[in-house]
């Protein structure tokens, strides 16, 4: 797909991801503290038309990852859809995209840190805050520098720890729903539609659900990049591609479904922490105490997966003389150091922060990358328009993963995803943050713009003129 304006290909990493890595690695980073926490806070808004709300969701990642996974299996880089976007639409285009998801992987490193940070001191006094994050900062810098096939092994770890969790939930809901579990009155049906009916809170609800959920499934670009370093990269995005879609709606869709169905949507416990509500309710011991620890290693696993995929892409931009030459320096073992090192210095930061103002530091992260989420499937879903009929006008019809149903359900995609942007300003909180995200990535724009005009100034200074003797 990489037809005109190609960049140089990514150079110096190693591929020795291993093929369960990717695909765990995939579905791990789908899988965060968004399922864990945030569909509480969905629920509380949409009541169990929330399962609307994650359905719309579900089909714009699904559609959303199908149409990277073509990009991706086509033209695997380092730079992933930064890449694309600079095949598609010009180099500004794929800068701007390139550090504004680095930027987002920045705050997202530390805002992972200081969450897993608050919960270990709220559950262990005597562990301060800044104590917590700086240990898990530390931890996962090391296994970043460690070389991608240590990373993918603890990736795959931690993310199947996350899954186990999951499928064991599906398990003992399913068996509450149905009445296996003598200590609870299995309530049928009955609080899908009681308490106010299905959709208490009408489309109005649905609409701040979706809101809340869209953002749940960030992450899932992170099986973008990691590809690069796989042996038989186009081979192995296909099979990840098409194994994690429909796993990710199970496990979503499942998880909220027994949620809703077994306790009243308007019970406060499922706002805070919806699967521990669940598991007391089944009178499982130790259920609050096991949930904590898997958020956290949801936390932490998303925080390693962001801290490789960000130190990636400034490693591809420095690749694309869009960083600094040393972004793109490889050690040895194949890891950009340097990269990783710049992507991890403002979580260390906030550590210092978290010794400062513990209460102060997680929301302002939070609000920080606003709506990011929602101008990078944008670019991808762009990108893979222009590139699909750019392939197809020069008749390359071998891609190894296609998109479904080109062109309609990749218009189908930005339709939804600016029927999101609008839903966002009738909210306050979201239409800030939108119109922070839409300023911070103007700026990146103009920055690249002003860049790009320096660089070709400089390469026509360093020309030398023609003169009559050079020519003849």
């Amino acid at each position: 797909m990489n037809t005109v304006h190609d960049p140089p290909k990514s150079t110096g990493l190693q591929q020795a991801m291993k093929p369960r890595q990717l695909v765990m690695m995939s579905l791990g980073g789908a899988i965060g503290a968004g399922l864990f926490v945030g569909s509480g806070a969905g629920i509380a808004v949409a009541g169990p038309a929330v399962l609307v709300s994650f359905l719309i969701a579900g089909f714009l990642v699904v559609l959303v990852m199908r149409m990277m996974g073509e990009m991706v299996a086509a033209d695997p880089d380092s730079g992933a859809f930064s890449v694309h976007a600079e095949n598609a639409m010009g180099p500004i285009a794929g800068r701007t995209i390139g550090w504004l998801y680095w930027v987002q992987v920045v705050i997202v490193v530390a805002a992972e840190a200081t969450a897993a940070a608050a919960i270990t001191a709220a559950s262990i006094p005597a562990v301060p805050q800044w104590v917590a994050a700086l240990a898990y900062m530390s931890v996962l810098t090391a296994v970043n520098l460690a070389g991608v096939s240590r990373f993918g092994e603890f990736e795959f770890w931690f993310a199947a720890l996350k899954i186990v969790a999951i499928v064991a939930f599906l398990a003992v809901g399913s068996a509450m729903i149905v009445g296996w579990i003598p200590s609870f009155d299995a309530p049928g049906l009955s609080n899908l539609t009681g308490h106010g009916g299905f959709a208490p809170n009408g489309v109005t609800g649905i609409a701040a659900g979706l809101l809340i959920v869209v953002f749940a499934f960030g992450g899932t670009e992170v099986m973008a990049i990691a590809a690069a370093e796989t042996s038989e990269p186009k081979r192995n995005v296909s099979r990840a591609v098409r194994s994690i879609v429909w796993r990710i709606l199970v496990f979503y869709i499942g998880s909220v479904l027994i949620m809703v169905t077994v306790l009243p949507w308007t019970a406060d416990e499922l706002a805070t922490g919806p699967f521990v509500a669940v598991l007391n309710a089944a009178h499982v011991p130790g259920a609050g105490a096991v949930m904590t620890v898997v958020v956290v290693i949801a936390l932490l696993s998303s925080l390693n997966a962001m801290l490789f995929s960000g130190s990636r892409m400034i490693y591809s931009l420095s690749e694309r003389g869009a960083a600094a030459k040393v972004f793109g320096r490889v050690s040895g073992n194949g890891v950009p150091r340097v990269a990783v090192l710049a992507s991890v210095t403002f979580g260390f930061v906030t550590v210092v922060l978290n010794y400062l103002a513990p209460d102060r530091v997680l929301p302002l992260l939070l609000n920080a990358v606003g709506s990011t989420i929602l101008v990078l499937w944008t670019f991808v879903t762009v990108s893979q328009i222009v590139l699909r009929r750019r392939a197809e006008k020069l008749g390359r019809t071998d891609l190894p993963l296609k998109m479904w149903g080109f062109p309609y359900l990749s218009y189908v995609a930005l339709a939804l995803l600016a029927a999101v942007a609008v839903l966002a300003l009738f909210d306050d909180a979201a239409r800030n943050q939108l119109f922070a995200t839409l300023t911070f990535t103007c700026a990146i724009t103009l920055a690249c713009w002003a860049l790009g005009r320096r660089q070709q100034s400089a390469a026509a200074d360093s020309t030398p003129e023609k003169t009559p003797e050079t020519v003849g």
